[in-house]
């Protein structure tokens, strides 16, 4: 629940400050005095839309502050624990500012002394708040209202939206499926175009260019390598009396045996001279065997040749180089998988139907629950209409199937009203009396906001006590029926918050809570909140049933007002 609210240079208000009962709390005020302010600075505390003239004349800012209660707000203490943002004693202060900075407007908030984002301000905000505007009745026009009332009003929110999401899932299916009718061909002039790149390339997929080149130019220098390699022998090691490495290497080693007593370099210098032999040794006898080993073989010449032009034609066909092909290939392969991989037509065929059958189960299953629930909701509608001085009402859903699936269910629902007797019941759209209208939004909103014909085990989420706001909860109606939905709200009121602005006195006087918003006129106009109570309640209820001139007897009329609110 709210526990108070503060103003800070916002609009017609220099500083305010006021503490909220938890019943039915009631604002009213002469005409201009800036009742709506409240209601303004609670708005931008959950997130409403920003606006450069809520700022006072003369000042760059104004803020707004609003201190919650939320013990009984089980839905807002884990919103709280999973955005991280902590709090102490169930208490949230919330403060919103706005800022002119050069002609633009700046909206920040804060969250218990942490900055807040707009979005997340505005899920807590919906979480903490229930606005009803003055606007409602319009509301009733709307083609879909009846259903969302239906639908909030006996907690069955949470199944309309899985109806929903099943259908968006069917429809992304069946696009999904058109688009690839769509693409059907060229996919399969892909898959063909690809099929045929790698049938080219598969007599060559397994061979390394770097490999091949290097064996290709080997066996076609064939004959001068084993020359070189006889050549090289000669001078390593000959059996002639040619001089050669080898017999070099045998006089300088035992040249230098000779001196090792003397010297520990010629000691050291032996065997590395011991290894050189070794390893020259090693070079001869492997130039000899290449030497004599090696033969001309003309067909894998050829072999290599032809799959070397083979690398060559295909990487001038294909805009590559030959040491490059291989792998493009791979990449042609992977796009073929990916290509092969797409759903067949008959896949998707059978996957859209298994959406649509999941569709329509969770819509029959929601069309029977409407039904249900639609003559409890009616006759609880009728009963509330009755006591608002519409004694002959008539009220029933009307349930009207399809032509074909949609977002909302199996069936379009109107809601049939009949005020007067021997009238046949209409849709309410249909109904030409603004009171009328007037009286059946604000019972609507009631019942909805009351929750009377919720299951409280199964739609827990929909009972937690929100404050509750009317804004011009009186449009439309006076006189006896004034009295009745003001005794509607303070009964309301006592299960849970509410805060509505009144032009009633009746309304007025069956308040838990009487805010007067009133204006002066000094060196600049300010607005002024004050709570009332005996002789200032009684006049301000006599001022809002007679006007201008209070006399004895509005003073009297008001004083009975408060004798016969409801005792609570």
């Amino acid at each position: 629940m709210l526990t108070q609210l503060t103003l800070q240079n916002l609009a017609l208000v220099t500083n305010a400050e006021i503490e909220m009962n938890a019943g039915f709390n009631i604002i009213t005020g002469e005409t201009g005095a800036g009742k709506s302010l409240l209601l303004d600075a609670l708005t931008l505390c959950v997130g409403g839309r920003s606006d450069a003239g809520l700022i006072r004349h003369g000042q760059t800012t104004a803020d707004a502050f609003a201190e919650f209660n939320i013990g009984q707000l089980p839905e807002v203490m884990a919103w709280l624990s999973e955005q991280n943002y902590p709090f102490e004693d169930d208490t949230l202060l919330i403060r919103r500012q706005l800022a002119n900075q050069n002609g633009t407007l700046r909206s920040k908030a804060w969250l218990n002394g942490m900055p807040i984002s707009m979005n997340e301000l505005k899920t807590l905000g919906g979480l903490l708040v229930n606005i009803h505007s003055q606007h409602a009745q319009q509301s009733l026009l709307r083609p879909q209202f009846v259903m969302e009332w239906l639908d909030s009003a006996t907690g069955l929110n949470s199944q309309a939206s899985d109806v929903k999401q099943a259908f968006l899932q069917y429809e992304r299916l069946k696009s999904q499926a058109a688009q690839h009718a769509k693409d059907e061909q060229l996919r399969q002039q892909q898959i063909q175009l690809l099929s045929n790149q790698l049938a080219d390339i598969e007599p060559i997929a397994t061979v390394l260019y770097s490999e091949l080149e290097a064996e290709y130019d080997e066996l076609s220098n064939l004959e001068n390598l084993m020359q070189q390699a006889a050549l090289s022998v000669q001078l390593l090691d000959n059996d002639s009396d040619e001089p050669d490495v080898i017999s070099l290497l045998n006089r300088a080693i035992k040249l230098c045996e000779a001196q090792t007593e003397l010297s520990q370099t010629y000691a050291d210098c032996v065997e590395q001279l011991y290894s050189a032999h070794t390893q020259i040794a090693e070079v001869a006898s492997t130039l000899s065997n290449y030497a004599e080993g090696q033969s001309l073989d003309p067909k894998r010449l050829a072999l290599l040749d032809e799959q070397l032009s083979t690398f060559h034609r295909l990487a001038r066909k294909y805009h590559t180089t030959p040491e490059s092909l291989v792998e493009d290939s791979q990449a042609w392969q992977q796009q073929l998988d990916d290509l092969q991989s797409v759903m067949s037509p008959e896949a998707m065929a059978e996957q859209i139907e298994q959406a649509y059958q999941a569709y329509l189960q969770k819509a029959q299953a929601l069309d029977d629950s409407r039904q249900a629930n639609a003559k409890t909701l009616a006759e609880a509608l009728v009963a509330r209409l009755k006591a608002l001085a519409l004694p002959n009402v008539q009220a029933a859903f009307e349930f009207t199937p399809l032509d074909k699936p949609q977002s909302i269910g199996l069936s379009q629902i109107d809601l049939l009203f009949s005020a007067n007797v021997g009238m046949p019941m209409q849709p309410i759209h249909k109904i030409a009396s603004g009171g009328e209208l007037s009286r059946l939004a604000l019972i609507m909103q009631v019942i909805d906001a009351q929750g009377v014909c919720r299951n409280t085990t199964t739609d827990m989420a929909t009972t937690t006590r929100q404050l509750l706001v009317f804004d011009e909860v009186d449009v439309g109606i006076s006189g006896g029926t004034a009295q009745v939905v003001g005794e509607l709200l303070r009964e309301l009121g006592e299960e849970q918050q509410i805060i509505a602005i009144t032009h009633q006195s009746q309304v007025a006087a069956q308040a838990h809570q009487h805010i007067l918003v009133y204006k002066t006129q000094q060196e600049k106009a300010q607005s002024h909140l004050k709570i009332l109570s005996g002789d200032d309640q009684v006049q301000e209820l006599a001022r809002m049933s007679g006007g201008v001139n209070i006399t004895e007897d509005t003073l009297k009329h008001a004083r009975s007002l408060l004798a016969s609110r409801r005792v609570s």
